[in-house]
């Protein structure tokens, strides 16, 4: 017989995920498929209370997105959208604690917190919504825009990009994939593996912006992407194959888990945790210098 709570996590739905906000997205959107996949994978990978669940951004057009998530958000400041989850994080670690950031966000002015997020191996996952042009302020160039991409602020072309899947392996995040909103199942599938992997999840996630990139449209990014799953002999644990694979672009665009590794979190090794979550700690007068010692 069900227990009170399996029935209670039977019940959830796309529907009880999805805020009472209007999404305000441009009409085909990537975004769109981003938040879909969410809300109607969460009621699967969401086994604890989804109110245990929290969702942080930064600025962009995909930073909107804890304002359409019917769970606990925090919508940040330019690029600091890892300084509060790793805050969240470490403060609760029962907390599932996920991110939706940009291209631009992410890699520009967020760059450094992201870097040092990545190598401590806090257990966030990060979705990040990578159009490759700044959207939101109207067109211009962002981090990953291709090599001589024209914008407003690059007129003779943008230089060379970013390549979020290097840095991820370089950096040191467990868990570095691609996936392509356009691919419904398969970002399903990435989606799922990020939440029963411990550490940290990136999963750069290809999509069109309709109103700012034509070049890197639906249809482009469609024609090229393939599973690297589905290469013969490919091994996401070894890390030289990695990067020898998060350096193909153009032609041919792997997605799917690129690098995966198995190393403890942070949050594991911090001995101010040893005794549970500090929101849950009780600190007796005298305690406080003690508990900031072992946090630093």
């Amino acid at each position: 017989m069900a227990t009170n709570e399996e029935i209670k996590e039977s019940k959830l739905t796309a529907k009880d995920f999805a805020s009472d906000q209007d999404v305000r997205w441009c009409p085909g959107c990537g975004d769109y498929s981003i938040l879909a996949q969410v809300q109607r994978t969460f009621p699967e990978i969401i086994k604890k209370d989804k109110e245990k669940v929290v969702w942080v951004s930064g600025i962009g057009c995909s930073s909107r997105f804890p304002y359409y998530m019917d769970t606990y958000g925090f919508h940040g400041i330019h690029g600091r959208a890892a300084a509060i989850a790793t805050g969240v994080k470490i403060a609760n670690p029962d907390l599932d604690v996920w991110v939706a950031t940009g291209d631009g966000d992410l890699l520009s002015i967020g760059g450094n917190h992201f870097i040092h997020a990545m190598r401590r191996n806090h257990n966030l996952t990060y979705l990040v919504h990578d159009n490759q042009v700044y959207a939101l302020t109207k067109g211009q160039a962002s981090p990953t825009s291709d090599q001589g991409f024209i914008t407003k602020t690059t007129p003779y072309g943008a230089a060379p990009p970013v390549n979020p899947i290097a840095l991820g392996i370089i950096a040191g995040a467990s868990l570095v994939a691609r996936g392509f909103s356009g691919n419904i199942e398969h970002l399903t599938s990435l989606i799922k593996a990020s939440i029963t992997h411990k550490g940290f999840a990136l999963i750069d996630i290809l999509q069109p912006c309709v109103s700012f990139n034509h070049v890197n449209t639906f249809s482009w990014y469609k024609e090229r992407v393939y599973k690297v799953e589905e290469e013969a002999g490919y091994d996401s644990t070894n890390r030289t194959a990695a990067l020898v694979k998060a350096e193909e672009w153009g032609q041919r665009i792997p997605i799917g888990v690129i690098y995966k590794a198995d190393r403890p979190t942070y949050e594991e090794q911090l001995p101010a945790l040893k005794k549970g979550a500090l929101v849950g700690q009780k600190i007796e007068p005298g305690q406080a210098e003690k508990l900031l010692d072992e946090l630093l």
